[in-house]
């Protein structure tokens, strides 16, 4: 049996980000798994999760949760770190 971890693993994505765009897209995580493998494969789709994670630390600040906050500017920088094609914004 698959569990959520192994698809997490070959996702080539962090729990944390795969949480991110759960929280983004109100998903399940396991869909959130599928649509972050999806994404991780184009620089475009790298893009849209860096813009996620964006958006989900803006909506954390509004709300005044500075713990996610925190934790999603970690995420972020991780996730930059080892997808190199998301550090630059494309118009």
């Amino acid at each position: 049996m698959i569990t959520i971890e192994d698809c997490i693993g070959m996702s080539g994505l962090t729990r944390e980000e795969i949480d991110a765009i759960a929280e983004h897209e109100h998903l399940p995580e396991i869909v959130a798994t599928e649509l972050g493998n999806y994404l991780a494969a184009t620089t475009a789709g790298q893009n849209e999760i860096r813009r996620m994670i964006e958006d989900d630390i803006a909506t954390a600040k509004t709300h005044g949760h500075l713990e996610r906050v925190a934790v999603l500017k970690i995420t972020l920088c991780q996730f930059l770190k080892d997808h190199k094609a998301a550090r630059f914004v494309r118009t």
